[in-house]
């Protein structure tokens, strides 16, 4: 999709505040000698950045306002290396509630309903995004913030929450918990939505089937979510320009093949970032959605071109193992993949959650063999009974790799 004219004035407008400032995308751009863009050709010549740069701008080298006129910062949900802090204008502040509002929205919630907001708050930017939108639309907020299932379900229950916002891990977690207590009747969820980290389909049909409610995947958050009976997500092109780049190349792909997300945004005063590279996985959906809303729209996030794991000298993404895993019915949704590096070789075990009326043996083998013919070489496959894997009430680590601990 390319960039019209009316966002290139937008992307000149925030190039200028950031030489002007000199903040530290300011200076990678005054040394590129690019301080202005006149066509989609020249904006495709202006350089990318990446989590390292605004990790080395740290602690506030992307402050790009006035510091009189910064009134918030956060900073990403990463929990190894430096951070990377955002400082936000008001007008930040309201830009992001105004998006969000627009995702409820699209997701056909109203000010009728109450918003119980479990993603976490502080620095990191979920809870607080959730909330901004919440009350921007007008709707009752129930700001439990993560953790506390109890008190959690406790609140669901007493203040008839209909809207439920959180991670996919915990969304299953509560469906389990509530499964277990036997209290669904006293739930009055109608939606979720649902952001922060990739889901497959198995595990999106099993927390809608548990919880009985519709589901919303949000990007962002607050950048973009699905419309009522579609997958892909519509994204907000008046305050984001979104290009789908070859991720080896940096190329931009057609509409509609598959790349990695960069974004630009068009009017975010305190940090503007020009072309970031998210790593995520997704397409421009091309066309007019059944709708009718104008706004573009993405696919749902296929995974990340950092997820990639080399096993035996094998390029291994483990969105390739989740689908294997998704066409064995007698399997949960959860997983857990472990590397190690044992006697000179690596070595790959999956684990598999499985209710107790199968063989769970023949069903080891089974996986292994398909997972092979998809990847190339066998990995150790064991199930386990369903509940033994490790429940999270943020995001679930999936993969852990031994090889480096």
């Amino acid at each position: 999709m390319q960039i019209t004219q009316q966002q290139l004035d937008l992307v000149n407008d925030r190039i200028r505040a950031l030489v002007e400032a000199g903040s530290f995308y300011g200076k990678k751009l005054a040394e590129a000698g690019i301080t202005h863009v006149d066509s989609p050709e020249d904006f495709t010549k202006l350089p990318f950045s990446e989590k390292k740069d605004l990790r080395d701008a740290y602690p506030l080298g992307l402050m790009t306002a006035p510091e009189e006129e910064i009134v918030r910062i956060h900073s990403s949900s990463g929990t190894t290396g430096t951070p990377v802090i955002i400082p936000y204008t008001a007008k930040d502040v309201d830009d992001w509630a105004i998006m969000f509002k627009r995702c409820y929205e699209t997701a056909g919630i109203t000010n009728m309903d109450r918003i119980q907001i479990t993603p976490g708050y502080g620095l990191w930017t979920a809870g607080i995004g959730f909330q901004n939108g919440a009350e921007k639309l007008g709707a009752m907020v129930i700001p439990m913030g993560p953790g506390n299932t109890d008190k959690q379900l406790q609140m669901m229950q007493d203040m008839k929450s209909t809207i439920l916002c959180s991670t996919s891990s915990y969304a299953l977690l509560l469906a389990e918990e509530i499964e277990k207590r036997g209290i669904k009747d006293r739930i009055h969820l109608k939606k979720g939505v649902i952001g922060s980290e990739r889901w497959s389909d198995k595990m999106r049909e099993r927390i809608h089937n548990e919880l009985g409610i519709e589901l919303f995947d949000i990007y962002g958050p607050g950048i973009g979510i699905n419309c009522p009976g579609e997958k892909a997500m519509h994204y907000w092109d008046d305050y984001l320009y979104i290009e789908i780049i070859d991720p080896k190349t940096g190329e931009p792909v057609p509409d509609g093949e598959q790349g990695e997300i960069v974004i630009t945004t068009l009017v975010k005063e305190g940090a503007p970032l020009i072309r970031y590279r998210t790593h995520d996985l997704s397409r421009i959906v091309p066309g007019k959605c059944r709708c009718g809303r104008c706004y573009p729209r993405i696919d749902v996030i296929m995974g990340r071109t950092d997820d990639m794991m080399k096993i035996k000298g094998v390029n291994v993404f483990p969105s390739q193992i989740e689908e294997v895993l998704g066409s064995f019915k007698e399997i949960s949704s959860e997983y857990q993949i472990r590397i190690s590096h044992l006697d000179g070789k690596d070595t790959m075990r999956i684990y598999v959650e499985s209710t107790g009326d199968v063989d769970f043996d023949a069903l080891s083998k089974r996986i292994a063999e398909k997972v092979k013919s998809r990847i190339g070489f066998t990995p150790i496959v064991k199930v386990v009974e369903v509940g033994v894997l490790p429940r999270s009430m943020k995001k679930t680590a999936r993969v852990i790799d031994e090889r480096f601990d």
